[in-house]
């Protein structure tokens, strides 16, 4: 699935296959485009191509009742006006997505994560015992905005008091004569909006957005989200894997009375002991997804993700590692060198000491 916006992007943009989408990486084959975009996330305001997150319209008499049992944070009280972050899990536990649900008045609205829209789509389906409709909303398209200046464009691009929403609140309101949903979200710790939009209205709304913000691509979003340990799902999800070794488990509400992959969740959750994923910086190069863990000289784990951190200027990763080492201040050796564990946000987003004016 190829970019709703792919003819507006540069032509040195440079693509890469995630899950089931295209998405732009960079929009630049220039050895700098990661650094510049993400300092502009980091530092002003940059405009996010999000249409390789695919919409899926949940509608019918039992909608909620459905999207309560599928999802595992509680959507019962989730109201036009509120969106929220949850994981969609299978009957073992496994994570399938995870997703923004938006309260709808005719039901629910969900928003796969990069990629993942045909895996949670299939899953939703097969979920279905209630008869509700199952729609893929292929007529919308996601554009995003994230940074400590976002506020300003979202001032000057649609409404300034949409700027100061709570966070997760939802609008539905009107840009250039098409109804778009606007929601106050994020994913890197900056200010962030998200402006669901008639596919047909999207191309004019990115290049709208790129008088006012500068672009940045899935890698500076994905190192952004990283650095304040959003969960990235196709690096983290590792087969196998629970929620609480993920570090996910702040997505799921294991108080609801019932929702798929619960019972495997709560067993978990009792079990204890197990590995734990923890933060990373340092050593020579990126390791691996794989490459083992050694404290004291003793194989303690693997490492999930890693990448180079433009902001801390060395390597940030995650390791999956025995449960009782999972803490910050510890040295490690992976890939032969060594690296201090840390406690997140590894980077203090600058959104934190700006005030929305």
């Amino acid at each position: 699935m190829a970019s709703v916006l792919a003819t507006l992007h540069p032509e040195d943009t440079v693509y890469g296959d995630v899950g089931d989408a295209s998405v732009p990486r960079r929009f630049s084959s220039a050895p700098d485009a990661l650094s510049a975009e993400y300092k502009v996330l980091r530092e002003r305001a940059a405009v996010l191509d999000l249409s390789a997150h695919l919409l899926i319209e949940v509608s019918g008499a039992a909608a909620v009742d459905f999207a309560q049992r599928v999802l595992a944070r509680d959507v019962e009280y989730l109201t036009s006006e509120r969106c929220m972050m949850s994981l969609v899990l299978d009957e073992s536990g496994q994570v399938v997505d995870q997703v923004l649900a938006f309260g709808r008045e005719d039901g629910i609205l969900l928003e796969s994560s990069a990629g993942a829209g045909t895996r949670l789509l299939e899953h939703l389906r097969a979920c279905n015992d209630e008869g509700v409709e199952i729609t893929e909303r292929d007529d919308l398209t996601v554009l995003g905005l994230e940074g400590p200046y976002a506020w300003g464009v979202v001032g000057r691009l649609i409404d300034g008091e949409l700027a100061s929403l709570p966070f997760e609140s939802v609008v539905d309101t009107t840009w250039n004569d098409a109804d778009i949903v606007f929601a106050r979200t994020g994913f890197t710790g900056e200010y962030g909006y998200q402006m669901i939009v008639p596919k047909e209205a999207a191309g004019q709304l990115w290049t709208q957005s790129l008088e006012h913000a500068g672009a940045a691509g899935q890698d500076a979003l994905e190192l952004a989200m990283l650095e304040v340990r959003q969960p990235i799902p196709r690096c983290e999800v590792t087969e196998g894997a629970t929620v609480i070794e993920i570090g996910a488990n702040w997505l799921v509400d294991v108080t609801k009375d019932a929702f798929v992959g619960k019972d495997a969740v709560q067993a978990a959750f009792e079990a204890g002991g197990g590995r734990r994923t923890v933060g990373f910086a340092g050593g020579e190069g990126v390791p691996a997804p794989g490459t083992r863990v050694f404290a004291a000289g003793e194989d303690v784990g693997t490492v999930v993700h890693a990448v180079y951190s433009v902001g801390l200027g060395t390597t940030l990763g995650l390791a999956r590692v025995d449960a009782d080492l999972a803490a910050a201040g510890l040295e490690f050796t992976v890939g032969g060198a060594a690296v201090t564990t840390l406690t997140s946000p590894y980077i203090v987003p600058k959104s934190w000491s700006i005030p929305i004016i």
